[in-house]
């Protein structure tokens, strides 16, 4: 009987031990992780910035880049004085197009410093990047609930005919309300009186001041855009109000 060969089976080896701590792996998803948060952080940013803003940005990458862009006009111009030497290191240094708007600015301003103060009561003037606003109170321009034009109102519109005569500028007339219902014959809501309102004040504008009809229009939002919310007396009255939106030909606007 042949003598059984002795097999000696081997011990396999161990595994190494593992390292401490979490796996390789992780760290690199962990990153990743990171960079998504950081995309979805920037998304939502941009999502909740104004599009006046957004343009300032895209403006100063564009610069870096050496892209000229046309900087918005900042409503700042209203504040600047024609003799400051501050306005004119600014005029000196800003484009074609932000001259003239602060140009204009200066003049309607001018115009409004010389106007009775109950005229001008509630009156402003401001600036974007595509024109400039020319703001009045409803109640210094037409009379209660209606869309007829007060017998002082025509001093307002004429300052308006005489920026447009010497600017080459389109107009958006936008009549606004506030919050409160109007329940007439004539105007069953807000929407009908803003709109007659702006288009009485276009009417003039464009009939005593011969303005061509293909330069100017005219739009009521009812109270959809009020400039501060409905809560008080004196903030009604704000809310009510006629704008007179002077822009670049080349800019369609409303």
């Amino acid at each position: 009987m042949a003598k059984a060969e002795e097999v000696i089976r081997r011990k396999p080896p161990e595994d190494p031990p593992g390292d401490e701590g979490l796996p390789p792996w992780m760290a690199t998803f962990a990153d990743m992780v990171t960079l998504l948060l950081c995309f979805f952080v920037l998304l939502l940013s941009f999502a909740q910035q104004s599009e006046e803003k957004f343009r300032d940005a895209l403006g100063s990458l564009k610069g870096a880049f050496g892209v000229r862009e046309v900087r918005a006009v900042s409503d700042e111009m209203a504040q600047f004085n024609t003799s400051s030497e501050a306005t004119e290191k600014m005029v000196s240094s800003i484009s074609h197009d932000e001259r003239l708007l602060l140009s204009v600015v200066m003049r309607v301003k001018s115009m409004l410093e010389k106007m009775d103060v109950k005229l001008k009561e509630g009156a402003g003037v401001s600036a974007d990047r595509d024109g400039v606003v020319f703001r009045a109170n409803s109640a210094a321009l037409f009379m209660p609930n209606t869309a007829e034009l007060r017998p002082e109102a025509g001093k307002m519109l004429d300052a308006v005919i005489k920026v447009l005569k010497d600017y080459k500028l389109n107009l958006v007339v936008r009549g606004h309300t506030d919050d409160r219902p109007v329940h007439t014959a004539k105007y069953p809501s807000n929407w009908e009186l803003s709109a007659a309102r702006a288009a009485v004040a276009l009417d003039y504008i464009v009939n005593k001041g011969g303005i061509e009809i293909n330069r100017a229009k005219a739009v009521g939002y009812a109270d959809t855009r009020p400039e501060v919310p409905n809560d008080t007396e004196a903030d009604r009255l704000r809310n009510q109000r006629v704008e007179f939106y002077m822009h670049m030909p080349q800019r369609d606007a409303w």
